[in-house]
């Protein structure tokens, strides 16, 4: 069997050498490469330095303990998506709780039985390995994508909606404060997917488009540019179809069928069809799906 390329990252952090010794040998053993911290500040510090692909926290330590610890992390947008798992001597539900809503995805109490650590180890090494390339593949994908927390705050972003909020001159300060009031009262009349919020406050045009909530209950949005034609007349303009067309190919793409269209656009069944029999040639294409299909790719890419 091959080895993998490359270890795991732990980052153990406890202010017990016998505890930091106990599972530093464990995970050694398990192949894995160790960083040991034993405090708050310092495991910060460290995982900005090399950043760990999971953290083994000890909730209870001097000065700053295991849940601010991790608060600071999740805060930290390099560090956010790195999973912690708890560790601590407490069995009371109500540390459980805090640990798990401080942004710890697990919880251990001591003394830890190695076995158990590293099959939950390898449960939430694998999710994020997943939660990344999910990520990764959105990144790649040049959609104006983010998602914000219900405090309004975003918490992620792909590089092409970072490079429209600086077309728009969006300062950070701005995102922080007025960005997130605006997403924060939207949210609390509970927008249904597709719904859209028109941004105020900059002199660039941008606007939110409510896409569902992701498993980290984060809202995710699509920025959408004010400046851009979108809809119909973003056919028209890169497919060069008439407006009637336009209007037609976009129904048509929004899965409407030609007595719809016809309602819709207060014209015959009849001259739907005549219209459709003008697009598919345009398009180079011979049936209502396939036009759907080019339709949506126009609408749906972000130049």
């Amino acid at each position: 069997m091959k080895a993998n390329s490359k270890s795991d990252i732990v980052l153990v952090v406890d202010d017990s050498p016998d505890a930091l010794s106990l599972i530093h040998d464990t995970l050694e053993a398990a192949n894995m490469d160790v960083l040991v911290a034993l405090e708050g500040k310092q495991a910060l510090t460290i995982a900005k330095r090399i950043r760990p692909d999971i953290i083994l926290l000890d909730a209870i330590m001097p000065h700053m303990d295991g849940f601010e610890t991790c608060m600071a992390l999740k805060a930290d947008p390099s560090l956010a998506s790195i999973p912690v798992i708890f560790m601590t001597g407490l069995s009371d539900t109500n540390d459980i709780v805090r640990g798990l809503e401080a942004g710890g995805v697990d919880y251990l109490t001591k003394p830890i039985q190695p076995n158990e650590l590293i099959a939950r180890m390898r449960v939430h090494l694998s999710n994020a390995r997943l939660s990344n390339n999910a990520q990764s593949a959105l990144d790649s994908m040049g959609q104006h994508l983010l998602t914000a927390t219900t405090t309004g705050q975003i918490a992620w972003a792909t590089p092409q909606t970072h490079a429209l909020l600086a077309k728009a001159r969006v300062s950070q300060e701005w995102q922080n404060t007025e960005l997130a009031l605006q997403i924060r009262v939207w949210l609390a009349h509970e927008p249904e997917v597709g719904h859209v919020l028109t941004l105020e406050g900059l002199d660039y045009p941008l606007a939110l488009k409510m896409m569902g909530v992701t498993e980290q209950k984060e809202f995710l949005f699509k920025l959408e540019d004010g400046d851009k034609p979108t809809g119909p007349a973003r056919l028209k303009l890169e497919l060069s179809l008439t407006d009637r067309e336009s209007e037609v190919l976009h129904w048509i793409a929004n899965g409407k069928t030609n007595r719809e269209i016809a309602e819709i656009l207060e014209m015959s069944p009849r001259t739907v069809n005549k219209h459709l029999e003008q697009i598919f040639p345009k398009l180079g294409v011979e049936n209502r799906t396939s036009a759907a299909g080019v339709a949506l790719r126009v609408l749906t890419t972000d130049h």
